[in-house]
């Protein structure tokens, strides 16, 4: 059985999304068909909604 790994799309507020190898963490500004860094094939990938973290320090910081 052939391994295989996949994408974990991770969006933010103020910068561009990133893609993150679920095997290797290899991290990336877009997604490939096989991971650049540790050669698995990718199966789909992954949201994360990384940004609203963010959103909660920035609301902290501006006291909304």
């Amino acid at each position: 059985m052939k391994k295989s790994a996949h994408w974990i799309q991770k969006t933010h507020l103020f910068r561009r999304d990133e893609y993150e190898c679920s095997a290797c963490a290899l991290r990336t500004d877009r997604p490939f068909k096989v991971c650049p860094n540790c050669g698995l094939p990718m199966k789909g990938s992954k949201y994360d909604p990384s940004w609203v973290d963010e959103m909660e320090a920035i609301d902290a910081i501006l006291d909304d």
